[in-house]
């Protein structure tokens, strides 16, 4: 059986508005933490591309086996509880990441504390979802899922775009260890407020005892749904490898744009890459998928799918022109990354609803569990090599080398058998 079961509700009012936007907030700002202002710290604090793409790439591991022990959450105590703890173990680790950058052993110190906050992570992921599912009924979630979405997103922005902003501005004055202690220091004390805002505003959620769980048992069970499914081989290349440019491209983005022109980069400041990358392309990101969702709502998929498959995947191209170029015009860099995240949101709508058409049936939660891990698994590993191709080959041909591999994109895409479905 899936994960989740719709337990009686609470006769209180939980109003929904008190927590559901401070709980996607939070839970956006440490994935945006481990997987976005990891890069861009290690590149202003020297690291190579290929060590900082192989370290951060490694982050993404709780996120691939999360469905290992996710069961656990309706085991060990409840949804509530984990949230309360998740949150209170990431403003931790935020905390112990600023107070490391200027020992000695920064790098092994900040590496472990990334670590334990994408774990820490990765499990408030899957408690907040569950109290979204426990503790609101199917018109709440309907009703309120604007408003999630809505705030992950500002999470989101405030990460890659505010909190970059703030940290170039304070490079210049502090130098780069402390303004970015200073910076992990401010969004630790932030998941901290709201934890103890959650500590008064989140439901209490009042379930019968769960039945002793066999984890082994479940996932093998599990594992065995998955592979009763109907064209299994071609669902699961296209899971892996649908990504395969993303992957190595959002690894070396930020790398690209703050490396100096001798280097083969565009020499911008962190102020600059965070207004640019962090604001501007979280805005495409959204309109890109916005539309798409309202397309495929009024079309259905199978009509959008290549229009699709081609947004996620030419605008790549955008970053070979740069990289040739290499222009000092900001609003043109600022253009070309804006474009291409556009169509990434656009793109990646597709990728989504196949996986949430995939999984319809028989554990349906659990299956698509498996799905997104098999999705960060194909992210994963693809951004562990990028650097090192970066790094020997120079970023022009590393962005070549991404435009060669969009063809894989277009390849595992004819594979899979895409129905007329609609949101």
């Amino acid at each position: 059986m899936d994960s989740h079961t719709n337990y009686p509700k609470h006769p209180q009012t939980s109003r929904p508005l008190k927590w559901v936007p401070t709980l996607y907030f939070a839970e956006a700002l440490p994935y945006m933490a481990v997987m976005t202002l990891s890069v861009v710290m290690y590149t202003t604090m020297g690291l190579s591309n290929t060590e900082l793409a192989l370290y951060t790439s490694w982050l993404y591991l709780p996120w691939v086996i999360k469905p290992i022990w996710s069961p656990l959450i309706d085991s060990i105590k409840n949804e509530r509880w984990w949230i309360l703890v998740t949150q209170t173990l990431i403003g931790a680790s935020l905390a112990g990441v600023a107070l490391t950058l200027h020992t000695a052993l920064w790098l092994k110190l900040s590496l472990a504390f990334f670590w334990i906050m994408a774990f820490a992570s990765a499990t408030h992921d899957i408690a907040a979802d569950g109290l979204y599912i426990l503790r609101l009924d199917e018109r709440e979630q309907a009703l309120y899922v604007g408003w999630r979405s809505t705030f992950y997103r500002i999470g989101s922005i405030f990460c890659q775009g505010g909190l970059v902003v703030i940290t170039g501005m304070l490079e210049g004055k502090y130098g780069i260890p402390l303004a970015w202690s200073i910076a992990m220091g401010l969004l630790a004390v932030i998941v901290i407020f709201i934890a103890l805002w959650h500590s008064h505003a989140l439901p209490h959620i009042h379930k019968p005892s769960p039945p002793k769980l066999n984890l082994i048992d479940t996932f093998a069970a599990t594992l065995r749904a998955l592979l009763r499914k109907p064209n299994l081989a071609p669902s699961l290349l296209f899971m892996l490898l649908f990504r395969l440019p993303e992957a190595q491209l959002a690894k070396m983005t930020a790398p690209f744009l703050l490396r100096t022109k001798e280097q083969g980069g565009l020499a911008l400041d962190t102020t600059t890459v965070g207004f640019a990358y962090g604001t501007l392309g979280v805005a495409g990101l959204l309109g890109g998928g916005i539309i798409a969702g309202w397309l495929v709502s009024r079309h259905g998929l199978k009509r959008w799918w290549w229009p699709m498959v081609a947004a996620i995947s030419l605008p790549d191209a955008v970053y070979i022109y740069l990289s040739l170029v290499q222009p000092d015009n900001i609003m043109l860099i600022d253009t070309c990354v804006f474009i291409e995240q556009f169509g990434y949101g656009f793109g990646f709508t597709a990728y989504m609803l196949y996986l949430v058409y995939f999984a319809k049936g028989e554990m349906s939660t659990s299956v698509f569990s498996l799905c997104t891990a098999l999705q960060a698994l194909g992210m994963m590993l693809p951004g562990m090599i990028a650097g090192h191709i970066a790094d020997k080959y120079g970023f022009a041909n590393f962005f070549i080398w991404v435009m060669l591999c969009t063809l894989v994109t277009f390849a595992v895409s004819a594979l899979v058998k895409v129905k007329d479905i609609k949101q």
